[in-house]
């Protein structure tokens, strides 16, 4: 089983496999991490983007959907590779949230599989701007991690990434 972790940091600077972004679905960049992600990979990231993108034009939702996740190469990140994913807008709870969210890591970490990753770093995703509940989206974060992990054999270390102290003392908790 992999090694799961969490750590309080920035994620731009990691030298792992893969980081995941927290994307929107036109992955053109945005704000928060995804921004953050964007203009520490440079130009090059926003190209391979743009050419998902087109590939993918009448995909409902957009060319990332949420949900569902993409991959590209790095730019001029420290790492291999980013996988791209859109988490839920929060609507309260009732809305598939849950499921949602959970697919974005499971998506996320059977790409990483797919590509021979062996390390993958995920930041709190859709807890900014898209308003999830920080201590529900760390709970459904770590059990779909953890469930995906049980069908992956090349996967050897999940990292957690908090940029605020609040979500690294959730993960903290929660993963004991």
């Amino acid at each position: 089983m992999a090694q799961i972790e969490v750590i309080q940091g920035d994620i731009t600077v990691l030298q792992l496999d893969a980081i995941v972004n927290a994307a929107n679905s036109s992955l053109m960049g945005g704000g928060g991490v995804d921004g953050a992600i964007h203009r520490a990979a440079g130009p090059a990231l926003l190209e391979e983007c743009r050419k998902i993108a087109a590939a993918r034009r009448g995909v409902p939702g957009g060319p990332c959907p949420a949900g569902d996740a993409v991959i590209t190469g790095a730019g001029n990140l420290p790492c291999r590779y980013v996988i791209h994913t859109v988490g839920p807008v929060w609507h309260g709870g009732g809305s598939g949230e849950s499921e949602l969210l959970a697919s974005c890591y499971k998506k996320s970490l059977l790409l990483a599989e797919e590509a021979a990753l062996k390390s993958v770093a995920f930041p709190n995703i859709s807890t900014g701007v898209y308003g999830y509940p920080r201590d529900k989206a760390a709970a459904v974060a770590i059990a779909a991690v953890r469930e995906t992990l049980q069908g992956t054999r090349g996967i050897g270390r999940v990292l957690f990434v908090c940029f605020d102290r609040e979500n690294y003392r959730l993960y903290r908790k929660l993963l004991g």
